[in-house]
């Protein structure tokens, strides 16, 4: 009999095997990133894709939240010894763990994302969190009316860096004069759920002027978004939908779609006829990155303003427009 969905976070220390106790073989399994699956952004986008991968097929999957990094190796040795199948991780903290334990494990099939890891039985796929970065930036600059906007990052990381990047590019095509107010809530994975200083700092980008808030921190997020609706002003989500949670305040959404790639990585991975080892990139092309619009916000951006960021999606898409990519140039020419 197949065990139902289970999620359980563990303190350091304690053996996973409990919870595997009766797993089927071969049933996927999902890791979430620290943060907590329910962050409202970058966890729950893998989640709601591995539940959506659940109610297409019928199938069930075991997920597990982390609780701190040194579970990261243990917790791939014990989905993986119960022969799960894939297993999938989320988030660019992977690297060092899944890099020592894929080759123990050659028959079984792992895909991460935000990170890359070479091995035959490996599946590496990151976004091009730049060039979404770049159009919500350029509908910041359009929405602004101070000419300042503002960001505020998640943990203090290149990644992060990647979407600032994006970001301040876009807007600066759109106001070349535009004023950019950079932040982040730590260097340490904390920052990734830390709403109270993340609002703090939202604050004090709206004392200094901004009036449009991108918000890149995981369930940091939630504090921006708040703090912004609290003073009048706009903030961006970032990786799900976030606009339903302060409707009219949330200009739009950064869309890093997390939860199309774990839902088809649940489904491809799972046969080695279909596997895809090595690097897969989803950018605009391929509807990995985007922003949102809907019922929730629709009024606030007008038909001029997506005009104008269509025309950049497709000049980026095209060539005629180059986002830089911090990740791989660690420098941001602004």
């Amino acid at each position: 009999m197949k065990l139902s969905t289970i999620t359980k976070a563990i303190a350091g220390g304690v053996a996973l095997s409990a919870i595997l106790t009766g797993a089927a073989f071969a049933d996927p399994a999902v890791i979430y990133d620290l943060g907590g699956k329910f962050d409202k952004s970058f966890n729950e986008a893998a989640y709601n894709g591995a539940e959506a991968w659940k109610t297409a097929t019928g199938g069930t999957y075991l997920d597990l939240e982390l609780q701190n990094d040194a579970q990261r190796e243990q917790a791939l040795r014990r989905f993986a010894g119960q022969g799960a199948n894939p297993i999938v991780m989320a988030g660019f903290s992977w690297t060092a763990a899944l890099t020592t334990v894929a080759p123990e494990f050659p028959d079984i099939n792992f895909v991460v994302i935000d990170t890359v890891v070479d091995a035959p039985n490996v599946q590496s796929i990151i976004f091009d969190e730049h060039t979404g970065s770049f159009l919500v930036g350029a509908l910041a600059a359009l929405k602004s009316e101070t000419g300042t906007v503002g960001f505020v990052g998640g943990m203090d990381v290149p990644l992060i860096h990647k979407f600032y990047c994006g970001y301040a590019q876009g807007a600066k095509a759109v106001n070349p004069d535009i004023n950019l107010i950079e932040n982040y809530t730590g260097t340490t994975p904390a920052a990734w759920n830390d709403p109270v200083t993340a609002g703090e700092l939202t604050k004090a980008a709206i004392d200094a002027g901004a009036d449009v808030i991108f918000a890149a921190a995981g369930g940091s997020g939630l504090g921006v978004l708040q703090a912004a609706k609290d003073a009048g002003k706009f903030s961006i989500g970032v990786d799900s939908n976030q606009n339903y949670l302060q409707p009219g305040s949330v200009l739009t959404s950064m869309l890093k779609r997390v939860d199309v790639a774990v839902e088809t990585a649940l489904t491809e991975a799972a046969d080695d006829a279909t596997f895809k080892p090595g690097l897969t990139i989803m950018g605009l092309a391929q509807d990995g990155v985007g922003y949102a619009l809907d019922d929730n916000n629709a009024s606030l951006i007008t038909d001029d303003m997506k005009a104008k960021v269509d025309e950049l999606s497709a000049q980026i898409q095209s060539g005629a427009i180059t986002v830089h990519d911090y990740t791989t140039d660690s420098t941001c020419p602004l």
